[in-house]
């Protein structure tokens, strides 16, 4: 009988107990709300580590849900940070450091010929859908089930699974993520399967000439790292030209992690707009929105609308500068790539010598593990497949002190200081091992 891992969390449960009176499920975000009883409090972290309020040290791979590239309190973007403190902050005015993050985002990325910052992956889609309609004059869009674009009500569509019949020859109903989100704005929204050729065909045909664009994930960031073949996105490509729709893909995960010019650049595909935000300053707030200068150029008096106070902050703007100059100038992303590459490698011996089936989706930066054996290329394969086993694996992992998303739909997210401190990889893999074997152990028990 394998003892059951215990952690302390005395501290962060009385401060949950607390927090909850002043705060919705004591937390600032729906989905860091992990139970009453599970719920943890942050004191710090530094490289790939995180530590708690109870003292409890974790190696983590939610990484803030990717935006830690280089790991947390990177020495040398909080050093250009502070320099960005002695700027003055907010102005509601321009600084030339912003058009050296363009200029180098131009280089990185050959699709951004024109570049506009934002605070946040949602306020660049926001802005990417909105210039798209500026453009074409449509209002309709086109999304991709399993893709997640932001909280914003255009965004929040999803395939209802749970109440589908996958034996009927009709598709599941399109609702959306939550209350409070207005009927009449799903009007506008269509949906397709990821990677299946022949209904983005027939949809286009349908649609195509009313849609302003289309939004793409290549590699779904809420869903498992789920992946698009590179012949789906060139037929989006395609078909996008071909009925005058612009086509966003959405890097706000992906971009600067999977490589310098993101998954664009490896699936040879290149965009009519893009959004940016997670890894351009490793955590510091701010996202972008780059494309077509005959497009983005929309973005003008008498066009489409874009600001915000707090956009291009002199501190977010120093931070992107030095993150987005050590991605492309360092082996920074070769570092992370292959510390993924050994870590999966690592977790498929553990698997191997017990005869679990199992498989990767994704990229070695930001991957999904699944049960099976081969990962689920849509949405609905996922939602009907068996996550348990993660599920499971997931609970115990966080009492042996290794932070994933408690549920199977988040990668799991590399940074450069993972690969740089050989016990994160040592102290992980002697987790799995553990939590792999409860969670038999509780299968076994369940089937007695």
């Amino acid at each position: 009988m394998i003892p059951v891992p215990h952690r302390p969390l005395a501290k962060s449960n009385a401060h949950f107990q607390k927090a909850v009176k002043r705060l919705p499920l004591g937390v600032a975000s729906t989905f860091r709300y992990w139970g009453d009883d599970r719920t943890i409090y942050v004191h710090h972290g530094k490289g790939g580590r995180t530590w708690d309020i109870d003292g409890n040290g974790y190696v983590d791979y939610r990484l803030g849900y990717g935006p830690a590239i280089l790991g947390y309190a990177d020495e040398r973007v909080d050093a250009a940070a502070r320099r960005g403190m002695e700027v003055g902050g907010v102005f509601a005015l321009s600084t030339e450091r912003e058009l050296a993050v363009a200029e180098r985002v131009a280089r990185m990325v050959p699709a951004a010929e024109l570049v506009r910052f934002s605070n946040s992956g949602t306020e660049a889609v926001m802005a990417a859908l909105r210039l798209a309609r500026a453009h074409t004059g449509r209002e309709s869009y086109l999304l991709v089930e399993g893709g997640y674009h932001g909280l914003f009500d255009a965004a929040m569509w999803m395939v209802d699974m749970d109440a589908w019949d996958a034996g009927s020859n009709r598709d599941p109903e399109i609702v959306p993520y939550g209350k409070g989100i207005p009927e009449t704005v799903r009007k506008l929204a269509h949906l397709v399967p990821m990677n299946d050729m022949q209904r983005l065909e027939d949809t286009f045909r349908k649609h195509g000439d009313s849609l302003a664009a289309l939004l793409i994930e290549p590699i779904q960031g809420n869903c498992c790292g789920i992946s698009a073949q590179a012949e789906y996105v060139q037929l989006a490509r395609k078909l996008c030209d071909q009925y005058g729709v612009l086509l966003i893909i959405d890097e706000v995960k992906t971009g600067f992690r999977v490589g310098k010019g993101g998954v664009q650049g490896l699936l040879g595909v290149k965009p009519d707009l893009t959004t940016f935000a997670k890894a351009v300053a490793n955590g510091y707030p701010i996202s972008l929105v780059a494309g077509r200068e005959d497009v983005m150029r929309q973005f003008r008096y008498g066009g489409a609308s874009h600001g915000g106070t707090y956009t291009a902050h002199s501190v977010s703007l120093a931070a992107a500068e030095e993150c987005l100059r050590i991605l492309d100038e360092t082996p920074a992303l070769e570092t992370v790539a292959a510390y993924g590459k050994r870590l999966k490698q690592g977790i498929s011996g553990i698997l191997n010598a017990r005869g679990i089936t199992h498989s990767y989706a994704g990229h070695d930066s930001m991957f999904g593990l699944f049960f099976a054996p081969n990962p689920p290329d849509n949405y609905r394969a996922w939602k009907t497949s068996d996550y348990s086993f993660y599920d499971r694996m997931a609970h115990y992992l966080h009492d042996l002190n290794i932070i994933v998303e408690p549920d199977s739909r988040e990668p799991w997210f590399m940074c450069e200081a993972h690969g740089l401190d050989e016990t994160c990889l040592t102290d992980t893999l002697k987790a799995v091992e553990q939590a792999v074997d409860l969670t038999l152990q509780d299968m076994e028990d369940a089937a007695q």
